[in-house]
């Protein structure tokens, strides 16, 4: 059996052994419009131009501006040109044609003059402003040039990267693969939510909370309930769904600790996975590995107690899944607050505690304390506070490292 350590393993120590369980996503090519919160796995080359012709940035007239450097004067409106017509007309002299905005600019002229500063006439007008050369009009390639890359490697594609991918007339984008994680919690004493509860029963809510979880850093979840706390049929049911090598990362929740029916430890003990006491709190028990006779899959398991495993997958694995998805910022945005408050903390673990922030005045409070068993106010919580290992008191008005939870 592999031993579990004497001295406890510092959180950087394992934050690094978690993230070697996950390579590099391989690209794949998605639609352009699904690839929506993906990470590009290429440069996006522009195949045309931004905008691609000259074309208008006001309703109102074409004209050449040195005809109508006297303004106000009065010419013949010769054509009509609504954006999306192809066969326009070159504008001849002494004529003015009625254009729309984004319609191409026709041959001949060089300004537009808003339909605001004219009568509005369709076979006469009167235009009362004289426009300097290129007013009013978009010239091709002003924003994008055909060629150039418009969206670089590593690039999370929000709304506006999908609008210019689609704008340069990209049909899909390549995109690093989600990777694949199979969300497993154990406890003979979870039911699913909507079961009357019996005595010494609680409902299961950590799958479903590292589904999410995994699903908003980037992955692709999977949750299996409700397996067996026996290590045959533990051991059965993952071999029947690990056998297609479809899943990157197996997680678990539960079954960790250093009591009897840690169906977890017993089931991975000595196959790859080691168990080790990680110095902090919440999140002491943890485990990591891979499973050789499960075809190598990378293995984290994290403690049972929701906010211990919460806490523990916003540490480790969130950075390792968004790090293997090329994502350019893996960690939380963190920011400096000031402690509304005194705070105590145990010497030799670094703490994550859940705080409230006062954007007015830059302070945080602690939410709900720092016990593991309070998943309603973690639920409440906008930030993590962290405690290095080496403080046990901070004063009020202390400076603190503060993880934001909505970045």
């Amino acid at each position: 059996m592999s031993p579990v350590a004497s001295s406890p393993r510092s959180v950087d120590e394992h934050r690094a052994v978690v993230a070697a369980l996950l390579t590099p996503m391989p690209a794949e090519d998605v639609p352009v419009g699904q690839a929506r919160g993906r990470v590009l796995a290429a440069d996006v080359v522009a195949g045309v131009a931004l905008p691609s012709f000259d074309n208008s940035a006001m309703d109102g007239y074409a004209v050449r501006a040195a005809e109508v450097a006297g303004a106000p004067v009065e010419l013949p409106v010769e054509a009509d040109i609504p954006a999306g017509r192809t066969d326009v007309p070159p504008l001849r002299p002494g004529t003015t044609h009625r254009i729309m905005t984004g319609a191409p600019v026709p041959a001949g002229a060089d300004a537009v003059v808003p339909v605001e500063q004219t009568d509005g006439g369709l076979d006469r007008v009167r235009l009362s402003a004289a426009p300097a050369p290129g007013a009013h009009i978009r010239r091709a390639g002003e924003d994008v040039r055909a060629g150039e890359v418009v969206l670089s490697a590593g690039t999370v594609l929000g709304a506006p990267q999908v609008g210019v991918a689609a704008a340069v007339g990209c049909e899909t984008v390549p995109v690093r693969r989600r990777p694949r994680v199979l969300v497993l919690s154990t406890g003979s004493e979870l039911v699913a939510p909507g079961t009357p509860l019996r005595p010494g029963q609680i409902y299961e809510s950590n799958g479903p909370m590292l589904a999410a979880a995994v699903e908003d850093a980037g992955g692709s979840a999977e949750l299996l309930r409700f397996v067996p706390d026996d290590v045959e049929q533990f051991l059965g049911r993952l071999r029947e769904r690990l056998a297609d090598g479809s899943v990157d990362l197996l997680l678990t929740s539960g079954g960790v600790s250093a009591g009897a029916y840690e169906v977890v430890k017993d089931a991975f003990t000595g196959r790859g996975v080691e168990f080790v006491k990680v110095a902090m709190q919440p999140g002491g028990p943890q485990g990591a590995g891979r499973l050789a006779e499960l075809g190598g899959v990378g293995v984290v398991t994290l403690p049972g107690n929701p906010v211990s495993s919460h806490v523990s997958f916003e540490v480790f694995v969130r950075p390792a899944l968004r790090a293997a998805l090329g994502h350019p910022h893996p960690r939380r945005p963190v920011v400096t607050a000031t402690l509304g408050e005194r705070w105590s903390s145990p010497a030799g673990r670094r703490q994550f505690r859940r705080g409230v922030l006062d954007a007015v005045n830059g302070t945080v409070r602690e939410l709900g304390g720092p016990a593991s068993h309070l998943l309603g106010a973690l639920a409440r919580a906008e930030c993590f506070v962290v405690v290095p290992e080496d403080v046990t008191d901070l004063p009020e008005g202390s400076r603190v490292e503060t993880w934001l939870l909505d970045g």
